[in-house]
């Protein structure tokens, strides 16, 4: 098995979470021999700061390299996964798996009739306490799960009016398909991704198109209402083919107190966790001695889930096997649901699925 400073990796995208990408890569030890970006100041930073050959054409970068990252913003994923998968390199494709279901879909039948393969960018599963609930949910502690509430709302956190993320033809949608894809993705997770059958949900535009819209900080720039035309909250019910259900509450703004908490409820033992802070409670009772109720809080080490994820990645493609973690498969369950949020909202009805599952390797 190669090490990772044997991998030469290339990073399509150079912007902040290219960077991102590349610092904790280097840490690992791998060869980052290049990046491409359409952009020239992009390129320019990225040369100046990290020392390495930079490309406005990814086909040059991917005559050098054994894997890429993709970090562009959603609609160009296809473009760059499509192409390095036809070349038989292995890529970390950051979430979603792309801007629309189509879309999605054309990036997994290359995957699948490519020699490398594809993981999509989901880090949060590997945060500590979301180990530990997936750990104890195989041991059985949980009985049979069969609810999740999955939130992620800002009071305000719209991250850049007039950028691309409040782009339907760039990003394909707005909060949902930014931070809730996050939640939703961890909701299906912690389930072991159920067989879906039918979706419920509501898309709303109340705050980003707005003259008024007043926050107290931007991640991006603030480039006005008149750029703004994608949902920024949107509430859904999701009903699995053996009763589980998903309850999932999205937002980049909303008058309320902002809510990053996920709450299990199982047969035997339900659990509690704030993904901000990491605080976790698993709740259960007993009639052992007396009737009583059982509420453990669980302290997890600090984790660099980006990092945990790389490690996945790198070992993968060292080892020439295609990870079982973070799957195209996975990623397409979860951007045909989102899909189904949106269809669901333009159409005020219910979407029925017919069983959409994960296929069987």
């Amino acid at each position: 098995m190669n090490a990772p400073r044997d991998i030469a990796v290339g990073i399509i995208g150079l912007g902040n979470i290219g960077r991102y990408h590349t610092d904790r890569l280097r840490n690992h030890g791998a060869d980052i021999v290049g990046g491409m970006d359409v952009l020239p100041e992009a390129r320019e930073r990225f040369e100046r700061d990290y020392g390495v050959a930079t490309y406005d054409d990814h086909a040059e970068l991917y005559d050098v390299v054994d894997a890429v990252v993709v970090t562009t913003p959603n609609k160009f994923h296809e473009e760059y996964a499509v192409a390095a998968l036809e070349a038989d390199i292995d890529v970390l494709l950051e979430k979603p798996l792309a801007h629309t279901v189509e879309s999605a879909e054309r990036i997994v039948r290359a995957a699948n009739g490519s020699e490398g393969f594809c993981m999509v960018g989901f880090h949060n599963r590997y945060l500590a306490p979301i180990e530990v609930l997936t750990d104890q949910r195989d041991r059985g502690r949980f009985g049979d799960l069969t609810h999740i509430d999955a939130n992620y709302v800002r009071r305000r956190g719209i991250p850049g009016r007039g950028s691309w993320f409040t782009s339907k033809e760039i990003a394909g949608g707005g909060a949902l398909i930014d931070i809730g894809v996050h939640a939703l993705d961890l909701a299906l997770y912690m389930l072991d991704f159920p067989e879906v059958i039918e979706v419920t949900g509501t898309a709303r535009s109340e705050f980003g198109t707005r003259e008024d819209y007043t926050y107290l900080q931007m991640w991006g720039s603030d480039d006005g209402h008149e750029r703004f035309d994608v949902e920024d909250s949107a509430s859904a019910f999701i009903r699995c083919a053996n009763g589980e259900t998903i309850s999932l509450d999205v937002a980049w703004a909303a008058n309320r107190p902002s809510n990053n908490e996920f709450v299990l409820r199982g047969t035997d033992a339900g659990a509690h966790l704030d993904r901000s802070s990491g605080e976790m409670t698993f709740y259960e009772t007993s009639p052992d001695g007396a009737a009583h109720f059982s509420d453990t809080q669980v302290e997890t080490r600090e984790r660099d889930a980006h990092a945990a994820e790389q490690e996945t990645f790198l070992r993968a493609v060292a080892s020439g096997e295609r990870p079982d973690r973070n799957t195209v498969e996975q990623g397409l369950v979860v951007q045909r649901v989102m899909d189904a949020i949106y269809r669901s909202s333009e159409t005020g009805r219910a979407v029925h699925l017919d069983g959409l599952t994960v296929p069987a390797e």
